[in-house]
């Protein structure tokens, strides 16, 4: 029988009326599933898998209680009873997996990307283009009636209970700061007024549902943003949470329109679970804590150092279903672990598409079929060990076929292991690690450090051979180039190859960016755990400051001039991801770095750079160019083999260059593996 490694994770929690089977929570994240056609069908599929994965208890997505709350038009609501049967195909799911599930009640007030926003003050959010409009008295009221109806419909759909969404700057947090809360009614002012709106809410919903309905509060406990609540409020808040019949507090970080990093990758691992400890010793109810927890290691220490009494992932549970079964099973090691990139979930959810991982393309898909067993089992050689080329050699062995995976680099990843290099995304290497357990069990045959050839591979005899060989750098056709000694960003990242002082970056797309943060970067600033990211980003260490806000540290003189120079006239960084990309630009901007767009060049050489810029023309004396501008498909083994009976399949870049990252390198490879 395998040892509990994480008795603490798995140790049941007895709310009296009702025992969670564990203390890990699948938080609230939207996947736009709840909007689609079947969407409900799919979405307790989604949730259902979940479910049989172990997790303790799970939130849904935020469903607004009324129409004017909604996030975006058409997004879900719980208004009226036309709801429940939608809903109950999700709750009868998860209740048939073994598990329970909540709904979490998000109102949107200004954040509502609707033309009838409403909020207690009529403030616009510098992330929504609306001008809300102030509530009346009355109208305060009918926003607190429809909490209390939606969690009745909610229990009459099967729900297990609802949590009410009181953080990330949504409604029941612009009631509570003075940033968002101008009134001078009742339901404003003095901070006793201003949480009179949750508190009223909590009362009549536990009115409407009962005792034996599990109610949560989602607690803002770091607003970090200007003129948001001090510690001595957050306690006054939980303590009268606790008293008007909450079963749970969680916690909540950050504010939308907050300039702190929270989730990214780049955020160290349990970064705030400080604060949620600090407020387990002011309450009695049980505290979830949230944000960069990944791992079972990582859960485990929070509850067993008593920092929380249960933890909460979201997109930990998007990169696999079964994280908790595997943990509990002595399996940690064939976890597919969230590498806190944002680009299948957030990315898409804030421009309505719908979710999916980076680094599970089945997430929100689990309605469709299983990956069916190979009716004829063949000998395959992947060529190429980056992310298509992991996922075809994974998953076509674990359908039957015998396949064996080259690449000449010694270890996998492929360009996904140089990105891993970049301070701040060595979360990849998890993905990594994950693929190398995923082999050994799955049986394929790993050929690091090896160029596969045409007659090499005929000479073995394989039926197909995939070709995943990825990019070659491309350098643009820019005055001087061909006579001028530059590097590319393999050169830079992948042979460490000796960079000057004063270097030119010509390309400022992601890879741009990489290049620049990895030559700007300071031992100092990869080293600084949760105490030097807290500095960094102006944040309170002891978490007592209005907004938990204080000066930035300074940043660490760097010893190198960056320019990074774009031929497209953009505002240098805009393709970027959506919840990132902000992140890069500002630590770049920190470190001096100048990005320039529109960028006309009229002559480079080695050591200096000639161009126009925004219609002036500049020199710029560098000793160190390095050409980031684009990359073309490496797929001359791909020709090479046509013709020669085998059969040969290209995916991802290898197939088509353009626009292709991870994320679409992952799903095709799927994709591929799926119909071998």
């Amino acid at each position: 029988m395998t040892a509990n490694r994480y008795p603490h994770l798995m140790t049941p929690l007895d709310l009296g009326f009702t025992t969670l089977k564990n203390r890990v929570l699948m938080g609230s994240m939207h996947t736009n599933l709840e909007e689609q056609p079947g969407g409900f069908d799919k979405l307790a599929a989604f949730y259902a898998a979940r479910a049989r994965g172990g997790v303790g208890l799970i939130v849904t997505g935020g469903i607004s209680p009324n129409a004017e709350g909604v996030v975006f038009a058409g997004a879900a609501k719980m208004d009226d009873e036309g709801e429940l049967p939608h809903h109950r195909i999700v709750t009868d799911a998860v209740h048939a997996a073994g598990g329970k599930i909540c709904i979490q009640l998000l109102h949107a007030g200004r954040y509502a990307a609707i033309k009838d926003a409403v909020a207690p003050s009529a403030i616009r959010a510098p992330i929504s283009k609306v001008v809300p409009r102030e509530l009346s008295d009355a109208e305060v009221e009918k926003q607190i009636d429809d909490y209390a109806r939606a969690a009745r419909l909610a229990q009459q759909a099967g729900y297990d209970g609802v949590e009410l969404m009181g953080s990330e700057g949504y409604l029941i947090n612009q009631f509570l700061a003075a940033r968002t809360n101008q009134r001078n009614d009742r339901w404003g002012g003095s901070y006793e007024n201003r949480m009179r709106f949750p508190l009223e809410v909590i009362r009549r919903v536990r009115e409407r549902v009962g005792d034996e309905f599990i109610l949560i509060y989602r607690l803002s406990m770091l607003d970090l943003v200007e003129e948001g609540s001090n510690w001595d409020e957050v306690v006054t808040l939980a303590k009268a949470v606790e008293q008007a019949g909450v079963n749970i507090i969680n916690t909540g970080i950050g504010w939308h329109e907050a300039r702190v990093p929270t989730i990214a990758s780049s955020v160290p691992r349990a970064a705030f679970t400080g604060v949620t400890a600090k407020l387990k010793a002011e309450v009695g109810v049980p505290v979830i804590t949230c944000n960069r927890i990944n791992t079972p290691e990582v859960g485990e220490q929070a509850i067993a150092s008593g920092q929380a009494d249960m933890i909460s992932m979201a997109r930990p549970f998007l990169a696999d279903p079964e994280f908790v079964a595997k943990a509990a099973a002595g399996r940690a090691d064939e976890i597919n672990t969230c590498i806190g990139c944002n680009q299948g979930c957030l990315d898409h959810v804030f421009v309505g598409k719908l979710t999916t991982c980076l680094v599970n393309p089945q997430a929100c898909r689990e309605d469709e079929p299983e990956i069916a067993p190979a009716v004829e089992p063949r000998r395959i050689a992947v060529v190429g060990a980056g992310p298509a080329g992991m996922m075809v050699a994974a998953v076509a062995a674990e359908r039957g076929h015998r396949v064996t995976l080259f690449d000449s680099r010694t270890c996998l990843g492929g360009e996904f292991e140089i990105a891993a290099r970049i301070p701040g995304k060595e979360e990849f290497y998890e993905t990594l690690r994950y693929y190398e357990k995923r082999f050994e069990t799955a049986g394929v045959e790993v050929r690091l450090g090896q160029t596969a050839t045409r007659d090499s591979l005929l000479a073995e005899g394989y039926d197909d051979v995939v070709v995943a060989t990825g990019v070659r750098p491309w350098t643009p056709p820019i005055p001087g180039v061909e006579n001028a000694r530059y590097l590319d960003y393999l050169d830079v990242l992948e042979q460490g190859k000796p960079v000057g002082r004063r270097v030119a970056i010509i390309g400022a797309g992601p890879i741009g960016f990489d290049v620049a943060e990895f030559l700007t970067e300071s031992d100092e600033h990869v080293h600084q755990g949760k105490e030097g990211f807290m500095a960094e980003w102006g944040v309170d260490a002891s978490f007592e400051t209005r907004g938990s806000l204080v000066a930035p540290r300074p940043v660490p003189a760097v010893d190198r001039k960056v320019y990074m120079l774009e031929v497209r006239d953009i505002k240098v960084g805009s393709e970027l991801s959506k919840t990132t990309g902000w992140i890069h630009r500002e630590v770049l901007k920190k470190r001096g770095v100048e990005m320039w767009g529109g960028v006309t060049f009229t002559q480079v050489d080695s050591d200096r750079v000639a161009l126009v810029h925004r219609g002036e023309a500049k020199e710029l004396a560098v000793d160190t160019l390095i050409v980031c501008a684009g990359q073309r498909a490496r797929a001359d083994l791909a020709e090479e083999l046509e013709g020669s009976g085998i059969r040969v399949h290209r995916v991802g870049a290898a197939r088509d260059a353009r626009g292709m990252d991870a994320k679409l390198a992952f799903a095709a490879g799927l994709e591929l593996a799926k119909s071998l």
